[in-house]
């Protein structure tokens, strides 16, 4: 039988963005160690169509004029044609361009995607955003095989429409951070366990502003990091955040290293987690795999990833009167540490995830047909 796979929906491999492609480069290497066949395809800027191998993984790199959203959707629709004529199960992460999946049924070839949060909730999308997105996720449902729900509550919503036979919960899994190198902070200029974390795209749903002004407001003898791209020139809230914050606050932009962020979630004194919208978000199972204390935005998603003994905030007042009471309670700290470390193992730990997507696809092996072999795809070591 043959074991092949073809992944698409994300930026691409070695992981140098955010959450998908992080999961993308763990599952590949996982089956690869497997005996599977796996293609990720890649965007890329500005460089010819080309085909190469990455530690046994066939990387196909797709150019385009930039990141744009537009030039994304081109994307994803290059990388379907292309993949209609390899063989293989397709999976997709995110169904921000599901409409292509007609495509997969319409050649009756099996393709299973992971739904991701759900993107058209989101505040930063305008209302024609925000319809082109429900119109996608209900095409991802519609068309694809197999549904990959990360969250049960992601799950819960989406029974609304597809029947639950149809969607498999299986939350973000990673390996626990026991090794790291404490002269990273060094480079930041930061001290051992004197200094806060956040780790998140700057956008208005995932709270920053609100920590931020939260911390700012009074001096703590310590350090806030925030680490994420920043552009206060051409991005009203970005300017927002920037201009709220205290001399305590540093902005370290994007550090995509895994060592180093392993080292910064490992030795801070509290981790903040502000998202609001999505299911199971990987940076904060990361968090709990470093054995960070958890002070988590509280809605239902945060809650059932971190457990019942993180803390939780609703709004500015709210996250300011909780650190007012965690930063200097070093028992409660080491309390919060233990429960974090505790929950990674009770949930996300001994690569689950990666073993279950392992197991849903074998389920379909036998029901891809193989194409001709003029139409099989070529890579060299």
């Amino acid at each position: 039988m043959n074991r092949k796979l073809l992944i698409l929906g994300t930026r691409g491999i070695p992981a140098n963005y955010g959450g998908f492609e992080t999961f993308a480069e763990r599952l590949s290497l996982y089956l690869v160690s497997r005996g599977w066949e796996v293609t990720v395809y890649c965007q890329v800027n500005g460089q010819k169509h080309l085909k190469k191998k990455w530690r046994g993984i066939n990387l196909v790199y797709i150019p385009t004029q930039n990141n744009s959203a537009f030039n994304t959707i081109i994307f994803d629709y290059q990388s379907t044609i292309d993949a209609l004529k390899q063989e293989g199960i397709i999976l997709l992460l995110g169904y921000n361009t599901a409409i292509f999946s007609i495509l997969y049924w319409l050649k009756k070839r099996v393709s299973i995607m992971n739904m991701d949060g759900m993107e058209w909730w989101r505040s930063k999308w305008n209302l024609m955003q925000k319809l082109w997105l429900f119109f996608n996720e209900r095409c991802g449902a519609i068309f694809s095989n197999h549904l990959i729900a990360d969250h049960p509550q992601i799950k819960k919503h989406l029974t609304s429409y597809v029947s639950p036979s149809k969607i498999k919960v299986i939350p973000y899994g990673t390996e626990q951070v026991t090794k790291v190198d404490e002269s990273w902070l060094e480079a930041y200029q930061l001290i051992h366990n004197k200094y806060v974390l956040v780790i998140a795209r700057p956008e208005p749903e995932n709270s920053i502003l609100e920590i931020v002004s939260a911390f700012s407001s009074r001096k703590w003898g310590m350090k806030l990091v925030i680490l994420g791209r920043y552009l206060p020139q051409t991005v009203p809230y970005h300017q927002k955040v920037m201009q709220a914050a205290s001399d305590e606050v540093i902005f370290a932009g994007p550090i995509y290293e895994k060592e180093i962020v392993n080292t910064l979630r490992f030795y801070a004194r509290l981790y903040i987690h502000g998202h609001t919208v999505g299911g199971t978000n990987p940076s904060l199972v990361e968090a709990l795999a470093a054995g960070s204390p958890i002070l988590a935005q509280d809605n239902a998603f945060n809650r059932w990833v971190a457990g019942d003994k993180a803390h939780y905030f609703l709004d500015q007042t709210d996250c300011l009167q909780e650190l007012k009471q965690l930063l200097y309670d070093t028992n409660e700290l080491e309390r919060m540490k233990m429960a974090s470390t505790a929950r990674y193992w009770e949930q996300f730990s001994d690569n689950r995830d990666l073993k279950a997507y392992e197991k849903l696809l074998s389920t379909y092996v036998a029901e891809e047909q193989p194409l001709t072999v003029a139409s099989k795809s070529s890579f060299k070591n």
